[in-house]
């Protein structure tokens, strides 16, 4: 079965082709860089841009799979949650090929796709697994069953683990997206400020509090050195994150961790993981870079079970913000 995966949930314009759920045959992604002047993602302009990019960008994904529309047997989409103008055009898409191919399609949960990144990397992971997604959007902590359905344990209650990272880079004056300038800030740094670690609230994440520690601490210390501020930082988000996969893989005596999401992609974080591994006998499973940020592979592979276990969406579903 040949899938065609779609997502346009916030600022990048993905579409994939997959076989059978786990056979990349194309991954296109075209981001927008007009957000970073802006210090965030402007709504209407990420949905004006998928617009002009969705067909051309398709396009691309069937020539470089070497298929073409026509050789589609189901179309998978993200209709949420998501940036609702965003996530419309994606959906509307979706459902004008699905209607004039004659073809199924499937609307599929942006966080599930996530969570089916780590079937697409690694066929077939051991199961059950803790599986954390972090991302710009969303901090959500899961069990992935052996029948590859998912239970959530736990979600943020503000800021998403991402977001805490775009704005205590922005609070040091360093563009958006800033996860990769905060890794490359505490890089340089050392963990000599003790901003504290939230709490834990049984499996809910909450960031605000740590982010505000960091607002604080910048406007006490007007000389501060912003290496020392960012690594200091950044080893206490990793602190919390580790926190949440101790307590799960404890109290459900799963050893398999699966982490997933745009801010899987930090390497530290991967280095803390793999230090946690040794000591307490953890598996870590991480997709590679392209299938940890937004793309439609992991879109297609979603649906490409949803489809098995659900069948085809009807057209009268709707996109969804949250």
């Amino acid at each position: 079965m040949l899938v065609l995966g779609i997502d346009t949930s916030c600022d990048e314009t993905a579409v994939s082709v997959v076989r059978d759920g786990q056979e990349i045959l194309s991954n296109i992604v075209a981001s927008q860089v007009i957000h970073s002047k802006y210090g965030g993602v402007i709504p209407e302009a990420a949905a004006r841009a998928h617009i002009q990019a969705i067909l051309p960008i398709t396009e691309i994904a069937l020539k470089v799979a070497n298929i073409s529309l026509r050789d589609i047997n189901l179309i998978g989409v993200t209709n949420g949650p998501g940036l609702i103008g965003s996530l419309l055009c994606g959906l509307s898409f979706a459902k004008a090929l699905s209607f004039s191919l004659n073809v199924p399609f499937c609307a599929v949960n942006h966080l599930v796709g996530h969570i089916y990144s780590l079937i697409l990397e690694y066929k077939n992971p051991p199961l059950p697994m803790i599986v954390l997604l972090i991302s710009g959007g969303h901090t959500e902590l899961y069990l992935l069953k052996e029948n590859l359905e998912y239970e959530l344990l736990g979600q943020t209650m503000d800021d998403a683990c991402g977001e805490a990272f775009d704005k205590v880079a922005k609070m040091l004056n360093k563009p958006y997206p800033g996860g990769p300038y905060i890794e490359k800030l505490a890089k340089k740094g050392k963990r000599n400020i003790n901003f504290p670690i939230p709490v834990l609230k049984n499996y809910n994440f909450s960031f605000s509090g740590l982010k505000t520690a960091v607002l604080y601490y910048l406007k006490e210390n007007p000389s501060y050195n912003e290496y020392d501020v960012a690594h200091s930082f950044q080893e206490t988000v990793i602190d919390y994150l580790i926190l949440a996969l101790n307590k799960a893989s404890e109290e459900f005596n799963i050893k398999n961790i699966g982490v997933v999401g745009g801010v899987a992609v930090n390497e530290r974080l991967k280095e803390r993981l793999n230090l946690l591994a040794q000591d307490k006998n953890y598996r870590i499973f991480i997709p590679r870079k392209e299938l940890c940020l937004d793309n439609g592979a992991m879109i297609a592979c979603a649906s490409y079970y949803q489809y098995q276990k659900e069948g085809p969406s009807d057209f009268s579903v709707e996109a969804f913000a949250n």
